[in-house]
């Protein structure tokens, strides 16, 4: 009877987590806040919180209360392992699988560099930092180090679902995140293992780090391919296909971390990151299904484990630490982490602005907690208890508060730094709009895609786009598509009567600066002109386009073709060095093979002379070369 009543206790403990799971991210969503803040909140007031009030309110009350809602015990330290390593492969899997190959070229270099020389000054100058706070060893020191450079799609995720900030930077965080989630995974177990158990020689390391890594990518690589042959070759029953193309990539994911860490500790994390970016970048049937399925199950892996963690969490152990703790947070977040991003984006592309939103946001997540509570287990069972309490108590502290402070105020930051950009609605993803989004994209435009028809948005995010599904002509679409922060909305479908409607919701409800429709009929110009709208119609567009084939065939050419060296393009001049020059000083300092064709004031525009001055605020076309009118652009933005 006593074990069926601990087994209910168990199952209403884990049936609430998840339902204080789920109400955390609907919280997050209704907020627009990333919903890490939420898990770690809830799994503290069930744990340590409970720890302390439960007592007291018993003792008030002369009531025999639990000493705590939940606790280790709960599940106890075997079965708390087995159900952290299950959820780390299913988070790593799924985050690899959205990582996409052409992403890595918003910013080459720069992610190069954050992944390799970052992540060092990360290990370095975290193990200097906490050897410095505290009187334990350089093993454990480095082990703390290591723990500490992951950042982690768990925790940098949520924050870019509810920042959009621009892709190069977006890209260079999630890739940071994934990558840094292996190598730190790993380099932590070798240290633990090698230094801090074993007492061998740091030499070791090596040997032991690429023997983990290299059997976790083999076996990664080997699912991926056994995976792909599957979902491509192998008759998976015509009614029950994409579900059993989902089941099947959700039992690869588990299959390879299980297979790679009963080889090698922590190999696992390898063979799930590699199964998941190989196969993400493969052309697989069911791949939207798989990604939202393997999503849905991820956000409940996700929470549960987050608040599971979060409430095991002893507060002696957070106390323990103390002033000492707090120097090592204030070091990782307020000096290692801007001098690892500024040295690793230097000469990049990047804004200040944004290497300096990049330099606030490094959270730390699930990789780092799960390990280092399993490590602190360890250390107890060796008898180095003091050891274990400065391991657990200085990570989860740096989780706490890197991921408490940098999720909740990310917004609030990128809006002060002006680091996400306006976007571009494009309403209607056929041929057209898919056409106008490479363009706009190709100069830089943050462009989102909106259409009902589902195969419609397939194609769209096949072709590298973000896409969202729904009627445009729906309020709240819209405002999923970004429309509160649009500078531009296009209504582009082939149905005159939707293209209105978008219009006026885009003017009424959001004020949106720029909108433009595409009109079918020629006989419907005029209610869209009446409205205000700038309007493009498809019989007029072909004249245009005939006569300047006609009339204009090298500019028209040259301005059309997508393989075009060179562009033209008109951008706000915003560089308050520029205002009050004339055409004839400015013209030398601008790049070569770029020239200021058109001035626009006040709603009008001239072929400004060389004496022409200008003001803030005036609109300049750059007509060029290609990489000239761009860094034109930049040179007239400031």
């Amino acid at each position: 009877m006593a074990v069926s009543a601990g087994v209910d206790v168990v199952v209403l403990m884990v049936a609430a987590i998840f339902a204080l799971g789920v109400s955390a991210q609907l919280l997050a969503a209704r907020l627009r806040v990333p919903s890490i803040i939420f898990y770690i909140l809830a799994g503290l007031i069930i744990g340590p919180v409970s720890g302390v009030v439960l007592p007291m309110l018993g003792s008030a009350l002369g009531m025999d209360l639990p000493a705590r809602l939940f606790s280790l015990e709960t599940f106890g330290p075997n079965a708390m392992e087995t159900i952290v390593e299950l959820a780390v492969a299913i988070i790593v899997f799924e985050g690899a699988f959205h990582l996409k190959i052409q992403r890595l070229r918003e910013a080459p270099r720069a992610t190069l560099r954050l992944i390799t020389l970052g992540a060092a000054i990360a290990l370095i100058g975290t193990a200097i930092a906490t050897k410095l706070a505290f009187p334990i060893s350089w093993g454990l020191a480095f082990t703390i180090g290591a723990l500490l450079v992951a950042t982690g799609p768990t925790v940098i995720a949520p924050i870019l679902a509810v920042v959009p900030v621009r892709d190069r930077v977006a890209a260079v965080l999630e890739t940071e995140g994934i990558v840094n989630d292996v190598t730190a995974a790993i380099t932590a177990v070798v240290v633990f293992d090698v230094v801090v158990i074993e007492g061998a020689a740091a030499f070791g390391i090596v040997n032991e780090f690429a023997t983990r890594l290299g059997e976790g990518v083999l076996i990664g690589a080997l699912v991926a391919a056994a995976l792909f042959y599957l979902l491509r070759y192998v008759d998976l029953s015509a009614g029950d296909a994409p579900r059993n193309a989902r089941l099947l990539v959700l039992a690869g994911a588990i299959g390879s971390f299980a297979v790679a860490n009963f080889l090698e500790s922590e190999a696992g994390v390898a063979a799930a990151a590699t199964a998941g970016i190989l196969l993400g970048n493969m052309e697989v049937p069911y791949k939207d299904e798989i990604a939202t399925f393997k999503g849905d199950v991820t956000l409940l892996v996700l929470s549960f484990v987050f608040i599971t963690l979060a409430g095991i969490l002893e507060v002696g152990a957070l106390t323990a630490v103390g002033i000492p703790g707090l120097a090592v947070v204030i070091a990782v977040a307020l000096f290692i982490r801007p001098l690892l991003v500024f040295v690793s984006t230097i000469g990049d592309r990047f804004t200040l602005p944004e290497r300096a939103f990049m330099s606030f946001v490094g959270p730390r997540g699930i990789i780092p907690a799960s390990v280092a509570t399993l490590f602190a287990i360890r250390l107890q069972a060796e008898g180095m208890g003091t050891e274990a309490d400065i391991l657990i108590g200085t990570v989860f502290l740096v989780i706490l508060a890197t991921a408490a402070v940098e999720g909740g105020l990310a917004r609030h930051v990128a809006k002060f730094l002006d680091v996400i950009p306006m976007r571009v609605i494009i309403v209607g993803g056929g041929r057209v709009g898919r056409a106008l989004a490479e363009r706009l994209e190709d100069r830089g435009e943050n462009v989102v895609i909106v259409d009902e028809d589902e195969s419609q948005i397939e194609i769209v995010r096949n072709s590298g786009y973000t896409g969202i599904m729904g009627d445009g002509t729906d309020m709240d679409v819209l405002r999923d598509a970004g429309a509160e922060n649009a500078k531009t909305i296009v209504a582009a479908t082939s149905d005159d009567d939707v293209n209105l409607l978008v219009s006026q919701l885009a003017d009424a409800e959001f004020d949106v600066e720029n909108i433009i429709a595409r009109v079918n009929r020629p006989e419907n110009v005029e209610p869209f002109e009446d409205l205000g709208v700038r309007t493009i119609s498809a019989s007029m567009a072909t004249a245009w386009a005939i006569d300047n084939q006609i009339e204009r065939p090298a500019i028209a050419h040259w301005m059309t073709d997508v393989s075009r060296i060179g562009d033209v393009q008109e951008v706000e001049l915003t560089n308050d060095s520029l205002v009050g020059q004339s055409i004839q000083e400015i013209g030398p300092q601008l790049p070569d093979a770029c020239l200021i064709a058109l001035v626009s004031r006040d709603g009008e525009t001239i072929v400004p002379n060389a004496d022409y001055t200008f003001e803030r605020g005036d609109k300049v076309t750059l007509l060029g070369e290609r990489d000239s009118v761009r860094d034109g652009m930049d040179f007239c933005q400031g």
